[in-house]
C-alpha cells in the first residue's frame, strides 16, 4: 500500500506504484520528469511544454482548465496529479470518481516544498523528492541580492492583471530583488493610474500566461516613469524542479533571507 497525504489534507491511497500517471499540471509534469517517470506518464496537457519531446509522445487530454473526462477515464489512469488553483473543481471531481486525485496547493516555498515531497511519496520517488529539496533549500538559503526594488508583477494585459500577496510569485519576488507593491490577494485588476500612482521602481512583464513582448514593454515605458523589464513566467511561477533554473536567475550580491524548512 501506498498512501500520502495531498494538499487539501485528503489522504490518497494506491495498492502499489503507479503505472498510469496523468498530470494536469505543468510545472508538476517537469517535476515527474525529472523524477524519471519516463514510462509511467501517459497524459499531459498541451500547456505540459518541458519536456517538450513529451506532447508527441504522450496523450495530450486538453487544457488545465478544459481537459477532457472522458478522454483522460479511456485512458485508465492509475493516478492523476493536479492542482487546487490550475485545474478546476468540477472536472477534478468527476476524476475523482473513477481514478484516484493528488491535489497540489502551493502558495510559496513552504508548500512547494511539501508539493515536492508529498508527490514523491505517492509515486514511489522518496528518495529523488527529497535530494531534490536538498538541492532548492540550500539554493535559496545561498541567494544574495542588492537592494530590494519596489515592484509590481503584472501577469494579463486588457485588463492589467497583478500578482498579489498571497501567490507563489510573491514568495518568490524578494530571492530576485524586489518587493511586491501589491497587497491585495490573488491577482486583482489594476489600472495604469493605479500603477503610476504606486510608483514603482520596475514593473515586471510575465512571460505567462499573457506573453508580454517587447512592443508592451515600450507602451508601458512610454506611460510610466520607471523602469520596466520583461521576465520569464516559468522561473518565478513554476514550483518544482524549475526552481534550481530560478536560483540561478536570482543570484544577485548582498544577502538574501534563508529558505525555510518543509
Amino acid at each position: 500500500m501506498i498512501s500520502s497525504t495531498d494538499q487539501l489534507g485528503r489522504l490518497v491511497e494506491l495498492n502499489e506504484a503507479p503505472k498510469r500517471i496523468i498530470s494536469l499540471v505543468p510545472s508538476q509534469t517537469e517535476l515527474l520528469h525529472d523524477f524519471g517517470l519516463k514510462n509511467e506518464i501517459i497524459g499531459i496537457t498541451k500547456f505540459c511544454v518541458h519536456p517538450d519531446h513529451w506532447r508527441e509522445q504522450k496523450t495530450v487530454i486538453g487544457g488545465t482548465k478544459n481537459f477532457k473526462v472522458d478522454l483522460i477515464k479511456s485512458l485508465n489512469p492509475d493516478l492523476v496529479i493536479a492542482n487546487k488553483e490550475e485545474n478546476t473543481e468540477e472536472g477534478i471531481r468527476e476524476i475523482s470518481d473513477f481514478c484516484p486525485v493528488w491535489i497540489s496547493d502551493v502558495q510559496d516555498i513552504v508548500s512547494a516544498l511539501g508539493m515536492i515531497k508529498g508527490i514523491g511519496q505517492i509515486v514511489s520517488r522518496q528518495e529523488d523528492a527529497e535530494k531534490l529539496i536538498i538541492r532548492i533549500r540550500e539554493g535559496f538559503d545561498g541567494l544574495n541580492r542588492g537592494g530590494t526594488k519596489r515592484a509590481i508583477y503584472l501577469i494579463w494585459k486588457n485588463p492589467f492583471m497583478a500578482t498579489g500577496s498571497d501567490t507563489f510569485i510573491h514568495n518568490m519576488m524578494p530571492y530576485a530583488g524586489y518587493e511586491n507593491l501589491i497587497v491585495e490577494k490573488r491577482y486583482p485588476k489594476i489600472s495604469e493610474e493605479e500603477i503610476a500612482n504606486m510608483n514603482p521602481d520596475v514593473i515586471l512583464l510575465s512571460s505567462e500566461p499573457y506573453p508580454f513582448k517587447h512592443k508592451q514593454l515600450v507602451e508601458l515605458e512610454k506611460a510610466m516613469n520607471c523602469e520596466v523589464k520583461l521576465v520569464d513566467g516559468e522561473l518565478f511561477s513554476w514550483y518544482g524542479s524549475r526552481m534550481l533554473k530560478a536560483i540561478d536567475l536570482f543570484k544577485k550580491d548582498g544577502e538574501a533571507p534563508a529558505a525555510p524548512p518543509v
